[in-house]
Parts: C-alpha cells; structure tokens; sequence
C-alpha cells in the first residue's frame, strides 16, 4: 500500500500542474528511477510490514502474503496472441482471424476467479480503495516480466456519471502505479467518455460492440505513438477494442492493452 501511495504522490507532480509539464517530462525518468529504489527499500525494509489484502496476516512483506499470491489463477500459458483467449499452441483465435480486434495485443497474468474476483469486486464496487495498492503490485509486478515501451499510459475513462457514482476509476489507479513501473508518461486527460453506456457485464458479445461502438473521444493527435491502456477486467474485449479504434484513427501507431484478469462467458 505504500508504495501505491507513493507511486500517485510522484506522478501527480506532472497531472496536476500542467504549467510544469515541460519540466517533469525532462525529469520523468529519474522521477521513475527514484520512486522504483524507494518501493524496492519499502519491500526489503525488515521492519515494515503490511496486513496481507486477502488474510490479514499482520506480519506480511507485500500487500498479499505468498500465500494468498500463490492461489490467485493464472491465465494458462497457451493463448492468443492478440485477445489472450486460451488456444493449443498459442495460435491466433478464430474470433480475431474472422474480427480482429482493434488493439494490437492483450496483456494479462490471471483468470476473473477466485480469489482474485473478489479482490477486484470489493475494489471497483465496494469502494475500498485501499485495496488499489495490491491490485496495482499485480499489474506491475507482471509488467515487468515483460519486455515493452510505450509514449504514454492511459486509463478506460468513466462517464462522468459513473465516476461521480463511484468515486474513483479503478483504471486510472492501476494506470498511474503501471506508467511508474515502465518509465512511461501517465494521462488521464487524453480520452473521454461520451456517455454512461450500459454495464457490459449484462451484455452479451453483439450487445457489448453496440454498446461501446462510439463511447469514446480522443482530444488529440496521436501520431506515431505506442499507448498503453489499462483496465481491471476484459471479458470480450469490446471496451478495449473501442477505444483503442479512436486512438488509431487519431494516428496512433500501436495500442495494447493491459488488464489485471480474463474473463470468459458463453455469451461473449
């Protein structure tokens, strides 16, 4: 959880103040590099200790024990490469021959199951917000494993509807601990979201790419930019595929998506 803190303390010095824009990109990097050494003597301090998020456990190193780590479901190894739905041998899915998603590939260490689905539920909707801290320690931990960089981060932005109803974006917590981890740049002002579509989770596949057919706005150009969006959750990928469409159309030249868990429904 403190590292959490940390994490937005740093990052906030650029969002907040635009004026200083100019100065916090040059000093972006060694912001990153400070904030990295700092979480990694957090980590390896003997005497602070956390409450594991799933136990409880007082005398945890990390925001869950490894304990509680080792339950969480891994997605398999398997998968496809541009939506990560389990397929033999890795091979591309059906749907993204036959539909490819608008998004260059999807990212994700763990299936929507147990205990991890109650993590993210007590998170997004029972509005504990201090459980952002190990849900973001996820996310980077497994961003670190893998080789990639991008010009910027950003968040699914909320409907302002549903942001005033909850509070906070979930995305954007994870977002800004995910930019931190890869010395990349946070933005939370570059998207919007025209309107407070329906919950996808009631959808099935058809009703989810109606719904966020034109959800989303980008404010401006993005030419030859490679921008990573963060979610908690992907089902069929509807949402991400969505918004990724308006960044290329905006000249993005690559848009992957990085989310938390999987999610898999006969209707999707």
């Amino acid at each position: 959880m403190l590292q959490h803190v940390f994490v937005i303390l740093t990052k906030n010095q650029a969002v907040r103040h635009p004026a200083r824009m100019g100065r916090a990109a040059k000093s972006w990097s060694v912001d990153a590099m400070l904030s990295n050494h700092i979480i990694e003597l957090i980590n390896n301090c003997s005497f602070i200790r956390q409450k594991c998020a799933l136990c409880g456990r007082a005398d945890s190193q990390g925001a869950l024990c490894p304990g509680c780590r080792a339950m969480l479901p891994p997605l398999p190894a398997s998968r496809c490469p541009r939506c990560a739905e389990p397929t033999p041998d890795s091979m591309l899915c059906g749907h993204c021959q036959r539909h490819p998603p608008a998004f260059d590939a999807l990212h994700v260490p763990y299936l929507f199951g147990y205990p991890l689905n109650g993590l993210i539920h007590a998170f997004k909707y029972g509005k504990r917000l201090q459980l952002a801290g190990a849900l973001a320690d996820l996310l980077t931990d497994f961003s670190g494993c893998q080789a990639h960089e991008y010009d910027l981060v950003i968040p699914v932005p909320l409907a302002n509807e549903r942001l005033a109803e909850r509070g906070f974006n979930q995305s954007s917590e994870l977002a800004k601990a995910f930019a931190v981890t890869i010395n990349s740049r946070f933005s939370d002002d570059l998207c919007w979201r025209k309107c407070n579509t329906l919950p996808q989770a009631s959808l099935g596949r058809a009703a989810r790419l109606q719904n966020v057919r034109h959800a989303f706005g980008v404010k401006r150009r993005c030419d030859g930019l490679s921008i990573a969006i963060i979610d908690d959750v992907a089902t069929s990928g509807a949402t991400l595929s969505a918004l990724a469409k308006v960044l290329k159309k905006q000249g993005a030249e690559r848009v992957d998506a990085w989310v938390l868990a999987r999610a898999f429904s006969p209707n999707t």
